[in-house]
């Protein structure tokens, strides 16, 4: 599988990513620089953390605008896998190819901390390996981290079945306390429509390797491989 992960000024978790899906089996992975629109024919597209153009105006509203944008507007129109994380999340809000926004966390700080997820929906390609009572350690990073949706936006994002992730606590419970950035509904990532476009806040590959003594985010990135491999073998 071709994973394409693109790059901007300010982008500090594009290597991260890069490492953790280099490693692997049956991956490829380039480099997308965020000023040229040739996708390069890859099959999943993924936008990294970081601090795109400083994070002026809001998060991710200048990314947005950026030429390679289009290129993943038209792939993502077309069926092909996005994914953003933290900063690639809040610009693919921005580019309307994610239901909803991200606005400052309820406490006015920037939060790094490990929190706990528990997954929503387990027949996406980026959860379809995780069990539906897993709870997952993932690390976020972010000042502008607070999900949030009008009304009509968040009743079809549930009743579609598009929430991803809840923050919760290390027993799986969805409270108050293990939401840390006051996310509506404690909601930690959702999915489009077509459920081909994903966005995250929390940092799973900043926890995808034994090495960092967490390796809880890597299931996610098999996940998507195996579906991969799955869909060859079918």
């Amino acid at each position: 599988m071709k994973f394409g992960v693109v790059i901007f000024p300010g982008s500090n978790c594009d290597h991260d990513l890069i490492l953790v899906l280099q490693s692997l089996k049956g991956s490829e992975v380039v480099e997308l620089w965020h000023k040229d629109t040739d996708l390069k024919n890859c099959d999943f597209i993924f936008l990294p953390g970081g601090f795109s153009y400083g994070d002026y105006l809001r998060s991710g509203a200048i990314a947005r605008y950026s030429p390679i944008m289009q290129s993943i507007s038209e792939f993502a129109a077309n069926g092909g896998f996005v994914m953003g994380i933290c900063n690639g999340f809040q610009i693919l809000c921005e580019a309307g190819l994610l239901p909803g926004a991200l606005l400052r966390n309820t406490n006015r700080k920037f939060i790094c901390n490990n929190v706990f997820l528990k997954p929503a929906n387990t027949d996406l390609p980026i959860t379809h390996h995780i069990k539906k009572e897993s709870v997952l350690k993932i690390p976020i990073a972010h000042g502008e981290g607070r999900y949030y949706a009008d009304d009509a936006t968040m009743k079809q994002i549930l009743d579609n079945n598009q929430v991803l992730f809840y923050y919760c606590n290390e027993n799986g419970e969805v409270v108050e306390d293990a939401n840390h950035n006051g996310s509506l509904n404690s909601i930690a990532g959702v999915c489009n429509a077509g459920k081909n476009v994903f966005g995250m806040m929390p940092h799973p590959e900043r926890c995808a390797d034994e090495n960092l003594f967490n390796n809880d985010g890597r299931i996610l990135f098999e996940s998507i491989i195996n579906m991969a491999q799955e869909s060859v073998a079918v």
